[in-house]
């Protein structure tokens, strides 16, 4: 019997309302009188603890960013001392210091408990073999997965990311059937075994738990046909726990929030008004359990909608759709808001290209923004007549400008151009942040 914790996940509405309002006063007190930063935050608005008695008073509460993390780096956002403290993770602080992350015993047990929903809800059984390919380390991915894996008692194989070909060789000679990998190395390794003659269908792989990227519906089609699986969504960020806040069950219908622990709110991401379900938004979380780093609205910056009608798999948590870009992923080309999700939904329709692209914008000085997007072709088009790549490079740009309203520059690149990567996929190169007054 696969794990799945029904009393939490399809608790009755009423009661989990109930458990939430109280959680979130227990959490609320414990941020205000342990956390400086929550302290100030509260102090300057004249807000008190005793002023929250439960989730309809959430919006009083000021919003947490990215930016309080650097300004108390690297422990100050911590509500306990160092020695309750027993795991420390951290971002890879690409764009400035690194987002530092706590966890104590108990914080550890409760993030195992979530990823073992998580990997439960794709049929993980103690009898399966996970081969565990996110990156180990200060990344959260990799260890979120394995303690998840090891609570349900399934044999974890810890690989961790890269060595693509040995990844291929371990899955025929361990046999294993759940996969957990970011959905571009999916992408690659289904490629590879190609390369190498393994028909990865005919292995007893079944299912793929993938994160840590956005992705869309056409990129799973490609992976389930390549590997001969189910490819589930799954959502987490190293600020609010890492893997295991949201998860997609074999429905694919959304991603099942773990109301018990984290409240999501959306919002508008400009004028920060707490919007409808049903409504796009910028997605906030605020912790309930946490006890080294309590969470109160933090902002993630990714963009979804809610879905709050219980799904057919019958938790009755509420579903987040899969992120559809971030407010600070977005580009801004002459004046028009384009996402990467938006240029990868139309490449995964177009049959003559592989999925791999890069998308870059540049700017020469006194002139218009130009945006460009190369893309692999498959190989059997490589060997067609110039007319022929033509056609394809006409039939990609009129798809993006029919989707983005405005004109896009198609490259055709051969196959293998594009940089492979084993962990996060970079899809984006601004070339506007080379010009002075850009």
């Amino acid at each position: 019997m696969y794990f799945w914790n029904y009393e939490a996940e399809c608790m009755h509405p009423d009661e989990l309302r109930a458990l939430r309002d109280w959680r979130l006063v227990k959490t609320v007190r414990h941020a205000y009188e342990n956390v400086p930063c929550y302290r100030r935050k509260f102090d300057e608005i004249g807000l008190r603890p005793e002023h929250i008695r439960g989730v309809a008073d959430l919006p009083k509460i000021p919003f947490t960013t990215k930016d309080d993390f650097r300004e108390n780096y690297p422990f100050g956002m911590f509500a306990v001392p160092m020695d309750q403290v027993v795991r420390v993770h951290a971002s890879s602080g690409t764009t400035g210091k690194s987002t530092v992350v706590g966890y104590t015993r108990n914080d550890i047990a409760l993030w195992a408990e979530l990823m073992a929903r998580t990997l439960g809800a794709g049929g993980t059984t103690k009898g399966d073999v996970v081969q565990n390919a996110y990156g180990y380390g200060l990344f959260t991915g990799g260890l979120g997965a394995h303690y998840g894996a090891e609570k349900i008692g399934a044999s974890v194989v810890p690989i961790s990311g890269g060595n693509t070909k040995r990844q291929i060789q371990i899955m025929q000679d361990f046999g294993s059937t759940v996969l957990c990998c970011t959905p571009s190395y999916a992408v690659l390794l289904g490629e590879t075994a190609r390369e190498m003659g393994v028909d990865v269908r005919r292995l007893p792989l079944r299912v793929a738990f993938l994160g840590a990227e956005p992705w869309t519906e056409s990129m799973r089609r490609e992976i389930e046909e390549s590997l001969g699986i189910d490819a589930l969504d799954i959502y987490g960020l190293s600020e609010v726990i890492g893997p295991g806040v949201s998860y997609e069950c074999m429905e694919k219908a959304g991603l099942h929030i773990n109301e018990d622990h984290f409240i999501a709110e959306i919002i508008d991401p400009e004028t920060g008004e707490v919007l409808p379900p049903g409504t796009k938004g910028e997605l906030v979380f605020t912790t309930l359990t946490k006890e080294a780093l309590p969470l109160l609205r933090y902002r993630t910056r990714d963009l979804t909608y809610l879905e709050p009608e219980p799904c057919k798999c019958g938790r009755t948590f509420v579903r987040m759709h899969r992120v559809m870009g971030r407010t600070d992923d977005m580009l801004i080309v002459r004046g028009v808001n384009v996402f990467p999700s938006q240029i990868e939904s139309v490449l995964m329709e177009i049959e003559e290209t592989e999925p791999h692209y890069l998308i870059v914008v540049d700017r020469e000085k006194g002139a218009l923004d130009t945006l460009e997007v190369w893309v692999e072709v498959s190989p059997q088009i490589v060997s067609d007549e110039v007319r022929s790549l033509e056609t394809v490079e006409q039939k990609i740009a009129s798809e993006l400008h029919s989707a983005l309203g405005i004109s896009v520059k198609v490259k055709l690149v051969e196959p293998k151009t594009i940089a492979r990567s084993e962990g996060k996929a970079k899809r984006v190169v601004d070339r506007r942040d080379l010009y002075n007054g850009s």
